[in-house]
């Protein structure tokens, strides 16, 4: 450990009475450096960059990085060169810094460079990586941050290149915020971070400033932390001016006693008596921030002590045989792991004086007590942190509806910069994201294109893994090309036929079913297709996803004849079994029984494969079940011209109430029992509100005695739900509805038809040419 320090303040601190008088403390200075080390200055550094800007520019970065490449040349002309290059220490001023710096070093492959990050995030195997001796020949490169000041000696470091910057955390007096701020190192520290070189040979220290802003701009010494850090853990005993007198000038400490009362809720008292309240004198005794402490006091009110112990003992501890291998293994730090344990220990003997008991409590045994402790533990962790917390603003769903044209945004990834004739391309479009997932539909639109994944499993609500896959090949800016035609040649395909007015035009490419076809601007809101004969129907559930989210399919007694007559028109066949290799979202015939003695074949598809067990999705049902992979059977051709009718459903304008949310994160079992129970047994009658992305919104009603309830009204007045509004794209669907259907009209249908023809034809004009031989390459890119 070394550091460097102001003599002359320190010695009239421990200055002691001779004769009346204040007499400042010797101060011993000891000579020696083992070797010189010569000081640079940007000044020094014309032939390199002319720039005189002591910010930290990407210029400057291009400075430090062809300083380090001449170092070679400077070690060739030095008769006294070590057979060995020097190593070299950067000091930057934070994690961001360095990684740039690291990205720009890894450029130079031939420099043989061995580049270590030195920062307090890294963990302790790594930083052991920085005292290793580098490969023969290599240069090794640290970029640190002050943590190479004084904590970390590296012994062969020769270079020191130094940017004068560091991050300092300052806390705001208004509002106790605490942000780090990049600020100019003192000279102190400067010369402290001078002193890294020299201890094995002669050292040189690269500072990236001017000398006359070095003499003028950089302070002589820091700030100290108590000032721009105003810590109310200080303890004082008394009046804080009767006992700090002289370094009452030096730090704020009437700042951090008052900060620490109102932390302590004691404005009622004597702001200026220097006496901690109880809650201070707990505080006070706890090893930990005041912060942590404040929870583990609210912890110990709220029946979750031991759960806030933990969870303040990790925050207090800064992360770093066959134990040892397997945390490696895991990326965990087994001795930070101990630490953690010990500290935990110490937590409980300390709270144990102050009579708060960590008592032996049974693991709740339902689903609802579990959410319920962890409420109160989101309570306890809000108010210690009381008011460093923020709440997520709103999102603008007119905005995003809009970006993607009214498409699902859970499953959707827009790309731009589409070529003319995008459908052309659609293949090669799909493989540009077969790495991400599997593409269930592309759509076109102009120059964009957006493409929808396939759901894995038909219960699934959140994002796909695909999307975010996809966003992280746009984040890391991967190349997506496309080998194209030139729009001579597309039109030059289509002979005497008028094909122009296809170049923007919008189609949609359904990849389950192999087709293309053109829509018009209304059917990215609601597809005719999906609409059913009445918009009041009767409805049958057949698995419920959540409270208000399920499958089914309509009930009317005309679909039910359907049903029935399309069950027994595949019992009635001999089926083959299914043959070949079984993959997701394949079509097959798979049995299932209600009373499991006799079953019966129904369409279905593939959701997953384990082994010789499959997941199905019924298609015309909605349910899912488990069964044998050898049980599948093959579904005829002719079969798949029934319309699939099972539908997935959402009631229109609920949400769960404040007590389901904190009995179950969202709804609560309580909510959902009750919410079965109602739609089981009984008539439901569904009036269609809109349909978004697939899924009908409807409002559900129990229909019994020719009386019709509604089944949201009975839900929210038993305290499980709240009324909400709709969205904004379920809202401009539900208006949308009429204009679709006014516009499906006989020559709207003639028109659509002439233009799938002539798509088709250019399809397969093209379909014999291979990508190879296209000269021209378009690069499209996802968007964030």
């Amino acid at each position: 450990m070394s550091a460097t320090i102001n003599c002359k303040e320190f010695a009239e601190y421990f200055s002691t009475p001779v004769f009346s008088q204040m007499s400042p403390a010797y101060v011993f200075e000891v000579q020696g450096a083992p070797y010189t080390v010569e000081e640079y200055y940007l000044d020094d550094l014309h032939s390199l960059c002319p720039h005189r800007d002591p910010t930290i520019a990407p210029e400057m970065y291009n400075l430090a990085i062809s300083l380090i490449q001449s170092f070679d040349k400077m070690e060739d002309c030095s008769n006294t060169a070590l057979p060995e290059r020097g190593s070299v220490l950067v000091f930057l001023p934070g994690l961001a810094e360095i990684n740039y710096m690291q990205d720009e070093l890894a450029t130079l492959v031939r420099k043989r460079l061995q580049v270590y990050p030195l920062h307090s995030t890294v963990t302790l195997e790594e930083q052991n990586g920085v005292f290793l001796v580098p490969v023969p020949g290599y240069r090794k490169i640290i970029l640190s941050t002050n943590i190479a000041e004084s904590s970390v000696t590296v012994p062969d470091v020769k270079y020191v290149i130094d940017f004068c910057l560091e991050r300092q955390l300052v806390c705001d007096k208004e509002s106790s915020y605490q942000s780090l701020h990049l600020v100019w190192s003192s000279k102190a520290n400067c010369n402290q971070r001078r002193g890294r070189a020299g201890r094995v040979s002669k050292g040189y220290c690269y500072r990236l400033v001017t000398k006359e802003f070095w003499k003028r701009e950089i302070p002589d010494h820091a700030v100290p932390e108590m000032l721009v850090q105003v810590s109310p853990s200080l303890l004082c005993f008394g009046f804080p001016c009767s006992c700090c007198p002289v370094i009452y000038d030096l730090c704020s400490v009437c700042s951090a006693c008052l900060l620490g009362k109102h932390r302590a809720q004691a404005e009622g008292q004597n702001r200026f008596d220097g006496e901690l309240t109880f809650l201070g004198r707990v505080l006070a005794h706890l090893p930990v921030d005041l912060h942590l402490g404040k929870m583990i006091v609210l912890g110990h009110v709220f029946g979750c002590l031991e759960e806030c112990l933990i969870i303040g003992d990790y925050c207090s501890i800064s992360w770093c045989c066959d134990e040892l291998k397997w945390g490696k293994e895991n990326c965990i730090q087994i001795k930070r792991i101990r630490e953690v344990a010990e500290l935990l220990e110490d937590l409980k003997q300390r709270v144990s004086q102050l009579n708060m008991h960590v008592r032996e409590k049974p693991d709740p045994g339902d689903y609802e007590s579990l959410h319920k402790q962890r409420f109160i533990l989101q309570i306890v962790i809000a108010g210690a942190f009381y008011p460093n917390y923020f709440t997520v603003g709103e999102i603008d769903e007119e905005l995003a509806s809009r970006e993607l044209f009214w498409h699902d945004p859970k499953t959707t990834v827009l790309v731009r910069n589409i070529p003319p004739y995008g459908f052309l391309y659609y293949k090669q479009l799909q493989s540009l994201f077969r790495q991400c997932g599997q593409v269930k539909a592309i759509s076109f639109d102009s120059s964009r294109a957006y493409v929808e994944f396939n759901k894995p499993s038909s219960l699934g609500t959140g994002v796909l893994p695909e999307v975010s896959l996809a966003l992280l090949m746009a984040r890391q800016r991967i190349p997506l090309e496309l080998f194209v035609y030139s729009t001579e040649e597309v039109e030059a395909k289509a002979g005497s036929r008028t094909v122009s007015h296809l170049r923007y035009s919008r189609v949609n490419v359904d990849l389950q079913n192999h087709s293309v076809y053109p829509v018009s601007i209304l059917s990215n809101l609601v597809d005719p297709n999906q609409f059913p004969s009445n918009p009041q129907f009767m409805v049958s559930i057949t698995e419920v996803v959540e409270v208000g989210h399920f499958w089914g399919f309509q009930a009317d007694e005309a679909d039910l004849e359907k049903q029935h007559q399309l069950t027994a028109d595949i019992n009635g066949r001999k089926l083959q079994p299914l043959s070949g290799l079984l993959y997701p979202n394949q079509l097959c015939l798979a049995p299932f029984s209600e009373d499991r003695t006799t079953s019966q074949y129904f369409r279905a598809r593939i959701l997953h494969v384990w082994g010789s067990d499959v997941e199905v999705f019924f298609v015309d049902y909605g349910n899912v079940s488990h069964v044998s992979a050898s049980s599948l059977r093959e579904l005829p051709e002719d079969l798949l011209e029934h319309p699939f009718q099972a539908r997935e459903f959402q009631i229109a304008g609920i949400r769960p109430s404040a007590q389901s949310v904190i009995l179950g994160g969202r709804w609560s079992s309580r909510a959902r029992k009750r919410f079965i129970s109602l739609v089981s047994g009984h008539g439901l009658v569904a009036s269609l509100f809109s349909i978004l992305h697939g899924v009908m919104h409807i409002d559900l009603f129990i229909s019994a005695d020719s009386i019709s309830t509604s089944v949201v009204d009975i839900m929210v007045q038993e305290g499980h739900a709240l009324k909400a509004e709709e969205t904004f794209e379920s809202k401009v669907q539900h208006t949308a509805l009429r204009q679709v259907l006014l516009s499906v009209s006989t020559s709207y249908m003639v028109q659509k038809k002439e233009e799938k023809q002539l798509i088709d034809s250019l399809l397969e004009a093209f379909s014999k040419t291979s990508w190879s031989t296209r000269k021209s390459r378009v690069c499209v890119r996802a968007c964030e």
